[in-house]
């Protein structure tokens, strides 16, 4: 199970909200999170990431804590079992893709399979500025999953592609998280994309998660 209860304090141009945020689902499953620019959704990603630190709340999955403002604990981000998929990539320029993905896993067979697993074997020695959007958000994809985390969080990892890809796209993210069994977070405006690709849906809008439900009721 992961479950977060998070408080914090935002900007977003004039205006000041919190992040009020409480969820919980099983191990395993995929969640899709919607809502309009500036209400909270990459704030909520990086407090789970351990990027950024939450004012007050809580953060566990299965049987670890990682952030308990009422015991002091806050966990770095360098020893919680995440992979983060930005939506600007944040590949290393100087890296070949197969450079990138070996930073983090520190495993050749390792990069080897991920490099297959994500369709991107035949670019490993291409640099990111050589790679399609599409190729570079893959090539994120693949050092994301390079420590074998526990939890995957993906913020609009899709947004910059065009529509045929960002199916395409979509749906690969989707048949790795099904086959690796990972448990999976993703943010994206599109409705449509989450109820797709995700087992369950949550709205945040201000702060405040509004609205739940899983995707068959969507459909």
């Amino acid at each position: 199970m992961i479950r977060f209860e998070l408080r914090k304090r935002l900007r977003a141009g004039d205006h000041v909200f919190r992040l009020e945020a409480a969820y919980s689902f099983a191990e395993g499953g995929f969640l899709g999170v919607r809502g309009p620019s500036g209400s909270g959704k990459t704030t909520l990603l990086r407090c789970l990431a351990g990027l950024c630190r939450p004012d007050s709340g809580h953060v566990g999955l299965g049987g670890e804590d990682w952030y308990d403002s009422g015991a002091g604990l806050f966990v770095p981000p360098q020893r919680r079992s995440v992979g983060f998929v930005f939506q600007d990539y944040a590949l290393f320029p100087h890296l070949t893709v197969r450079g990138n993905v070996q930073f983090a896993t520190n495993d050749e067979t390792r990069t080897e399979e991920l490099l297959e697993l994500t369709r991107m074997s035949e670019f490993a020695l291409h640099f990111p500025r050589e790679l399609s959007g599409g190729q570079k958000q893959r090539a994120a994809l693949a050092r994301a999953l390079g420590r074998r985390p526990r939890i995957l969080l993906m913020d609009e990892p899709l947004s910059a592609l065009d529509e045929e890809l960002r199916l395409e796209l979509g749906e690969q993210i989707a048949r790795i998280q099904r086959g690796s069994g990972i448990t999976a977070i993703l943010v994206s405006h599109s409705r449509t994309e989450l109820e797709r690709l995700c087992d369950r849906i949550v709205e945040i809008d201000g702060g405040r998660i509004m609205e739940t439900g899983m995707k068959a009721l969507a459909e």
